[in-house]
C-alpha cells in the first residue's frame, strides 16, 4: 500500500503514528506529497477530489481518504489489539477525543490562515481571536477531562500528534497551568512511533 503523505500535516502524521501502533508501518510505502488550497496537487487529487492527504493507495481497489476511514482501515488489518474500542463507553471516549483533536487542528490551521497565512490586509482580528479561544478552551477540557490511564486507542494518537503540530506551528501553548496534560503529552511523545515520524517543513508558511 502506498500513504499520500504531507510531513507537517498533522491528519497524515496521525494516519501513519497509528500504522506504527498497529505494526502495520512496514505495509506502506510513504509518499510525501505538498498540499495546500492555494497550491493544487494534481496527484493527490486524482485520488481524493478535496485535495487532501492523507490517502491510502490500496492495490487493485479504491483508495481511502480521510485520517479517520484510514485509521479504521488499517484497524480492521491489525492482527493486535483493536485501537478503536468495538464498543461500550470506551468506543465513545476515544471516539470523543479523536473528534477533539480533529478540533483542534481545524481551529490552528484557521488561526494560521488569520494570522500568518492570510495577507495582511485581508486578516479579521476578531476571528484569529476566536480560534485562539476553541484552542484554549480545549487544552482546559483535556486537562480535566483526559483519561491518561486508559488503553492506548485512536484517540490518544490523535491528540498526540495534534498537540505536537500545535507546538510545531507555535500556535498558543497548551503548556501553562495544565499539568496533566502536559506530563501526559510529553510521555506519549517518547513513543516509538512518534520518534519515527517527525514533523518536518516550512514552519512559517505551508
Amino acid at each position: 500500500m502506498k500513504l499520500y503523505y504531507q510531513t507537517h500535516s498533522p491528519y497524515a502524521r496521525k494516519a501513519l503514528v497509528f500504522a506504527h501502533e498497529a505494526g502495520l508501518a512496514h505495509r506502506l510505502e510513504v509518499i510525501h506529497h505538498e498540499t495546500s488550497p492555494t497550491r493544487r496537487n494534481d496527484t493527490v487529487f486524482a485520488e481524493n477530489p478535496l485535495g487532501k492527504v492523507p490517502v491510502l493507495i490500496r492495490p487493485g481497489q479504491k483508495p481511502i481518504f480521510d485520517s479517520d476511514v484510514i485509521c479504521a482501515y488499517l484497524d480492521s488489518l491489525s492482527e493486535g489489539r483493536s485501537l478503536i474500542p468495538r464498543e461500550g463507553e470506551a468506543r465513545w471516549d476515544a471516539l470523543q477525543l479523536q473528534a477533539m483533536a480533529q478540533g483542534l487542528c481545524d481551529a490552528g490551521i484557521a488561526l494560521r490562515w488569520e494570522t500568518y497565512r492570510r495577507p495582511p490586509e485581508l486578516r479579521y482580528p476578531p476571528l484569529a481571536e476566536g480560534y485562539a479561544e476553541k484552542l484554549l478552551a480545549s487544552y482546559d477540557w483535556l486537562e480535566a477531562e483526559l483519561d491518561a490511564g486508559a488503553p492506548l486507542h485512536v484517540g490518544h494518537i490523535a491528540l498526540a500528534t495534534a498537540l505536537d503540530w500545535i507546538e510545531f506551528r507555535q500556535l498558543p501553548s497548551f503548556r501553562q497551568e495544565r499539568p496533566r496534560l502536559t506530563r501526559w503529552f510529553d510521555d506519549f511523545a517518547q513513543r516509538p512511533s512518534m520518534q519515527a515520524t517527525p514533523l518536518s517543513g516550512q514552519r512559517r508558511t505551508n
